[in-house]
């Protein structure tokens, strides 16, 4: 008779984080960025309360969060290719045809005027306006699990109008001004493109509210759910009228059916 044994947990979770730093290795340029980013998940991944530099680089055994913040803003590697990575392994692991895409947008509080597409915003973070950066992002949601899927950072108009300010924080020459619908958008496309399984798209009125994003998902025949305020109008037999008028308008007909 012999005996087998079983890797522990400990053991499965470091193999397959392994197989994930082969898998991204190659999209970074250099082995000591490559490294650093993996400490830097790990150190996402840790149970440090929150995860602002400072605690992240603790956690990761670093001083300071310099080298961090080194890998994260000026080492070169692929960053897209990365999110098209990410996008490859959820379709491997958590894909399914039942599947929900979630938009939604978060606020990051900074302090100064330096950060990328800071300035004093609504942030529902904090629930008020607060100076800080708006992120945009996709969710991804099925019965095997959830994840983030992918992100844009949304860039004011104090911003995109500004070209010197731009080009200070090296952002991308190409870059204009752009919506967080439209950001949300782009997403969705790169993500229906991609062939990931996806029976629904949901969001808030923010993304609601945007018609052009209502109607290219239509184009593309993909069921959304998408929340839009009263005053929003829409088209029902007998005209055009309010959502919340044309909602019971369509009640009372199935009533009078029944």
């Amino acid at each position: 008779m012999f005996l087998v044994s079983q890797p522990s947990p400990e053991e499965v979770w470091t193999t397959a984080f392994s197989a994930l730093g082969q898998r991204i290795g190659h999209y970074f340029l250099r082995s000591e960025p490559r490294q650093r980013a993996l400490a830097y998940i790990r150190g996402l991944m840790s149970p440090a309360e929150r995860k602002n530099g400072w605690q992240v680089a603790e956690a990761m055994g670093e001083a300071t969060p310099s080298a961090v913040q080194h890998m994260l803003d000026r080492a070169k590697w692929d960053c897209d290719g990365v999110r098209d990575e990410l996008c490859a392994y959820i379709s491997e692991t958590l894909a399914a045809s039942s599947a929900a895409v979630v938009i939604d947008e978060t606020g990051f509080l900074k302090k100064g005027t330096k950060s990328i597409g800071v300035q004093r915003q609504y942030s529902g973070t904090a629930g008020r306006i607060e100076n800080c950066q708006i992120g945009v992002f996709l969710a991804y949601a099925s019965s095997l699990g959830h994840t983030l899927l992918d992100r844009e950072l949304y860039l004011p108009k104090s911003w995109t109008d500004d070209q010197e300010r731009c080009r200070a924080a090296h952002v991308p020459a190409e870059v204009t001004f752009a919506t967080k619908p439209e950001l949300a958008r782009r997403m969705l496309e790169r993500t229906l493109d991609s062939g990931l399984p996806v029976a629904w798209v949901t969001g808030d009125t923010v993304y609601g509210s945007a018609q052009s994003l209502r109607v290219a998902l239509e184009g593309r025949r993909q069921a959304y759910a998408l929340a839009i305020p009263c005053k929003e109008r829409v088209d029902v037999q007998g005209g055009r009228t309010r959502v919340d008028r044309g909602s019971h308008m369509i009640l009372q007909k199935r009533i009078g059916r029944n």
